[in-house]
């Protein structure tokens, strides 16, 4: 024999990592402090590997310390921002996010102690 061995196709290996999905990772602050009567801005940045599409939707949720129900408070669908008519945000909500910068972030004015509780933005990205 001449020693040569040739070598077959299966010599490469792929690796078969997770497949990519269009998740996207959302960021806001653990923690915002604010005073009553001051406003306070609600950040919300998220991160997608895909392309953000023109049908992404942002949602805000409001759960009040001491309550199981979280209420929507805002969203953000088909290019347009909402501010639910419930609860006592819609008067003294601004939208100042830009979902082309990856930006979901709302301004609560006028703060009250009613204000206490957990905000949760949520974020769509349709592939």
């Amino acid at each position: 024999g001449d020693g040569h061995h040739p070598r077959g196709a299966d010599g490469f290996v792929t690796p078969a990592g997770p497949s990519p999905t269009s998740s996207i990772h959302v960021y806001t602050q653990r923690e915002v402090y604010g005073t009553v009567g001051s406003h306070v801005t609600l950040s919300c940045s998220f991160w997608s590997s895909e392309w953000i599409s023109e049908d992404i939707s942002i949602t805000w949720h409001f759960q009040a310390e001491g309550s199981r129900d979280s209420i929507s408070i805002f969203h953000y669908a088909k290019g347009q921002p909402y501010i639910d008519d419930v609860g006592s945000f819609k008067e003294r909500m601004e939208w100042v996010g830009n979902p082309h910068r990856k930006d979901g972030s709302i301004v609560i004015h006028n703060l009250d102690y009613t204000d206490n509780g957990t905000f949760t933005c949520d974020v769509k990205n349709p592939p």
